[in-house]
């Protein structure tokens, strides 16, 4: 059986020379360093990286094949760890970045490893004492983004990122073309909630611009023993726009037990323990000051924008580029973009 194309995407003998030429301060001996694919995530690939002390980095870079445009910018994801790396954001300390297609197949960067837990399905969730742990693995989440969404982009150097307009516009029209390029055969559903998010979101009050992460939840953040936040992941997705677009994305995928819809992501708060949404939304209202009476439209944005998301993920797996076909064809992951996309439509009216 040959190897997934993911697993090698990082070749050793190149990259331990880039290492050894422009990262010093890592130790590298005569060997190539150790390289583990870190599991979970179906987009940008991060990979455990051994040096020859025994000192651990993480290294990100894009997937291998069909790749929609526009996505996974490994310049996009530094410029924004960097930024936040002084702030009250915990992010992986930032180390090095390589531009050079040459060394790897692709750009990549280096940053520190960070030890944590990443709670990225359900199962995981069992993996925090119930108890105080759980609770405040959402709580503090909810508090990791209020800072986040605290930050003047201005001040960390990434006012170049805002754009004129509307940021749920923008959103609105780029998801839509790049869905459209999937494989998807029957996009219906889809297409209708986007023409009642359209004229739904021109009703809105306008939102200040902040930095939003496009990904924020338990999955694609690092926490302690204690449940505490020791570092967010994976901002692939990062831009300047509506904060309360995070905060859907995060409430869209806090599935509880019991819940009669299911969540964006079978994540670990499907397990017993973890903060109820009412919660989450309530603590965000608190430490930021916003107004969240018009959350269920985010919500909506959020799981339509899943579905989008889906469509992506499901073309690398009919093209052959995420480690082979599925058993089912896909037909698996078409069904749960469809009931993302009939969820919203639903909550929207339709």
């Amino acid at each position: 059986m040959s190897r997934s194309p993911e697993i090698e995407a990082v070749p050793p003998g190149p990259l331990t020379e880039w290492l050894r030429a422009e990262v010093p301060q890592l130790p590298v001996g005569d060997e190539p360093v150790g390289i583990e694919r870190i599991s979970g995530g179906h987009s940008n690939l991060t990979y455990r990286i051994t040096d020859a002390a025994g000192g651990r980095w993480a290294l990100r870079r894009p997937p291998t094949g069909m790749v929609l445009a526009t996505a996974h910018d490994m310049s996009r994801e530094w410029r924004f760890i960097t930024a936040l790396a002084p702030t009250a954001v915990p992010v992986p300390p930032p180390v090095a970045y390589c531009a050079d297609p040459d060394v790897i197949g692709a750009e990549f960067y280096l940053m520190e490893f960070v030890d944590g837990v990443v709670l990225g399905d359900e199962a995981s969730g069992h993996r925090l004492d119930p108890g105080p742990p759980r609770r405040t693995a959402g709580l503090d989440a909810v508090d990791v983004l209020a800072a986040l969404h605290a930050v003047d982009p201005d001040a960390v150097g990434l006012g170049d990122f805002r754009r004129s307009g509307s940021y749920l516009e923008r959103q609105l029209r780029r998801w839509h073309r790049q869905v459209h390029e999937s494989a998807v055969p029957d996009l219906s559903t889809v297409d209708a909630v986007h023409e009642r998010l359209v004229q739904q979101a021109a009703a809105l009050p306008p939102s200040d611009v902040r930095i939003a992460h496009g990904d924020f939840r338990l999955g694609n953040l690092a926490v302690g023993p204690d449940g505490r936040v020791r570092a967010v992941f994976d901002w692939e997705l990062a831009t300047l726009g509506d904060p309360l677009a995070d905060l859907g994305w995060l409430i869209a995928s806090w599935g509880r037990p019991g819940d009669a819809v299911p969540p964006t992501i079978t994540g670990p708060s499907l397990v017993a323990g973890y903060a109820e949404r009412a919660e989450l939304v309530e603590r965000y209202a608190e430490r930021s000051g916003r107004d969240v009476s018009h959350l269920d439209f985010y919500v909506a944005f959020a799981r339509w924008r899943s579905a989008c998301i889906g469509a992506g993920v499901y073309s690398r797996y009919a093209g052959g580029v995420m480690g082979g076909a599925e058993e089912d064809g896909g037909a698996a992951r078409l069904a749960a973009l469809h009931r993302q996309a009939e969820t919203a439509l639903a909550a929207l009216g339709g």
